[in-house]
């Protein structure tokens, strides 16, 4: 189990990092806009004969920013990184924590998840088939692989919870020693 659990963790740790490349590039982007705009008073940038408007950049960021908080949301979760409202959490034992927190995500990490799965395809499965594109003129044409976002996030949740319940049993058997982690406790 801690061979599966070692591995899974691996994944979710470099998909973390690959996201993380998405706030550079959002930066950057957010950069062109601003000095086409304000410094060039620019529409649009051509490089290489290819060409791309200013709200297809604005959109771009839009699309980056999802990309990197939808998909980041397992990843944040493996590493404790959620805020935490809660007066009782941080006294406890590390068996107590596990508790909560395998507890937490059966009843309410699951559902939520579930549910916003089972909601989702119907509306990204729609938006694929009318290959939904933006509503400005010169935007982008990929806003139902935007949405398709939404469901993926729901999947690597579904994954990362599985794996924080493997890892609380673990804990509460004794087979994986807890791992001090750094916590958002307001």
């Amino acid at each position: 189990m801690t061979t599966i659990i070692a591995y899974l963790d691996k994944v979710s740790d470099a998909l973390g990092r690959l996201l993380a490349t998405a706030s550079i590039a959002i930066m950057a982007v957010t950069f062109l806009v601003v000095v086409m705009r304000y410094g060039f008073s620019a529409s649009g940038l051509t490089l290489a004969g290819f060409s791309i408007s200013a709200i297809a950049l604005q959109e771009s960021v839009m699309y980056l920013h999802s990309i990197l908080f939808m998909l980041a949301s397992a990843y944040t979760l493996k590493h404790n990184g959620h805020v935490r409202v809660d007066v009782l959490y941080r006294r406890f034992s590390p068996k107590g924590k596990a508790w909560v927190d395998l507890l937490g995500t059966l009843f309410l990490l699951f559902p939520m998840c579930g549910f916003i799965l089972f909601a989702s395809l119907d509306f990204v499965s729609f938006s694929w088939q009318i290959q939904e594109r933006s509503g400005e003129a010169e935007g982008l044409p990929y806003v139902y692989v935007l949405k398709s976002l939404i469901p993926a996030m729901s999947g690597l949740l579904l994954i990362q919870g599985l794996m924080e319940v493997l890892r609380n049993i673990g804990i509460l058997t004794g087979n994986i020693a807890p791992q001090p982690q750094e916590s958002n406790v307001v």
